[in-house]
């Protein structure tokens, strides 16, 4: 067993559910979620949430940074969100069409999203990004997509970052260029040669491990250009970062319009959605192609993304996540300079990192972790974290004491 369900869970209420999982499920967890990636004293299985909180099912309740992988931008059971959803289910949810506030969602988030004329819902990022993709094929009978290197688009054939199970032909019109870098992104232009149906882009660059990177505005506008001499699609990814950096879409920060863009993780706060919004030029494209799904049309999720859009907006959201995400990040500094260490923070503050210097193995940021996790704070060494609008001053302040049990911690290492 991986030393996080170790000596600090030995006998404890995850230990017997993480063994039994391993005899029904392989590796006892599939994707991101498998707790045998984190560092040690890490829970596999949670029994609640409460705001910004959870509780693991031996009753340890951390300050949650991660807002289970992004979804939760209000907070764990958020009250409007979970009544919307009540209210909705009492009617019905997998129906035999969609309910009514199918229509009403599409309204709210065509009137949210400056660049969006329509929209379709799917259930999770990958079928938005997938979907997205179709459409630009499907409205421009081109083949090429142009991805940047690296970066994490879903978990299905064309884009996984496994190649198990992965076919040459399930990549086979996909071209890579990098991360703001005009003359990579040209030179793929290029090699798409005449065939070229869309550029995929994420709302920033986020690739696990690595320091994040805002887009730099000339690279999107050379972009934009890019795509509109080829009359291809430019498709924003904005599965993790929508709704977080602005509510009209992460590029309305830099003033670059997409053609189509990907929505999920934030949309309903926890509840299972995604979406595609795209301007009238694709709209007869996104009418022609095949996509669909037997929980496609729950009325239960879109309910709830009613609400939670609802009320991002009245609080400004954006701006709450971000004020606190820079106190954590102010208090981050201030902590490690105390304790002598060296560390670099990227990526807007909603949705911050946090590495350690000369850490490539990720030892210091593990211990870190650890000992924080012990404190009462749920952080992850190496992927980009998530603030929600639950995060108060005084929750930061509790996390940022955690966070000097963390850092004492590596010092501890030498």
């Amino acid at each position: 067993m991986h030393a996080s369900a170790s000596t600090a869970l030995a006998n404890s209420a995850d230990t017997a559910l993480r063994l039994r999982a391993r005899q029904v499920i392989p590796g006892g967890l599939w994707g991101h979620l498998n707790a045998a990636n984190l560092p040690e004293g890490y829970p596999q299985f949670f029994a609640r949430g409460d705001g910004c909180r959870v509780v693991d099912v031996d009753g340890r309740e951390f300050i949650d940074f991660m807002c289970s992988w992004g979804p939760i931008v209000l907070g764990h059971h958020h009250p409007a969100v979970e009544a919307a959803a009540r209210g909705q289910a009492a009617l019905g949810d997998t129906l035999n069409g969609p309910a009514p506030v199918l229509v009403e969602l599409a309204e709210l988030m065509v009137d949210m999203i400056p660049r969006a004329d329509w929209c379709l819902f799917e259930k999770n990022g990958g079928d938005a990004t997938t979907a997205a993709v179709t459409i630009a094929r499907a409205g421009t009978g081109r083949r090429k997509l142009l991805v940047a290197r690296g970066s994490y688009h879903g978990a299905v054939p064309w884009c996984s970052p496994s190649l198990a199970g992965v076919t040459a032909e399930d990549r086979a019109h996909v071209l890579h260029y990098d991360y703001n870098d005009i003359a990579s992104l040209k030179a793929a232009v290029e090699q798409a040669r005449g065939d070229l149906a869309a550029i995929l882009v994420t709302a920033f660059r986020h690739d696990m491990a690595k320091a994040l990177e805002l887009p730099d505005p000339a690279f999107a506008r050379r972009m934009r250009e890019l795509c509109d001499e080829a009359d291809a699609a430019l498709i924003l990814d904005d599965v993790r970062a929508g709704f977080r950096l602005h509510l009209g879409g992460s590029w309305e920060t830099i003033g670059v319009a997409p053609d189509l863009a990907a929505y999920s993780k934030a949309i309903a706060n926890g509840y299972p959605l995604g979406a595609i919004t795209g301007r009238d030029r694709w709209r007869e494209a996104a009418t022609k192609i095949f996509t669909t799904g037997s929980f496609w049309c729950e009325a239960v999720p879109m309910a709830a993304a009613v609400a939670t859009l609802t009320e991002l907006k009245r609080i400004d959201g954006p701006a709450v996540m971000a004020r606190m995400g820079q106190r954590l990040r102010d208090g981050l500094d201030r902590l490690a300079a105390k304790h002598g260490l060296s560390i670099s923070q990227s990526g807007p503050p909603q949705m911050p990192l946090m590495l350690f210097a000369d850490d490539a193995g990720f030892a210091r940021g593990s211990a870190f972790c650890s000992a924080a996790l012990k404190a009462g704070a749920y952080f992850h060494p190496k992927h980009n974290m998530f603030l929600s609008c639950a995060h108060t001053e005084a929750d930061i302040d509790r996390a940022l004491d955690a966070a000097d049990e963390g850092f004492a911690a590596v010092v501890r290492m030498g």
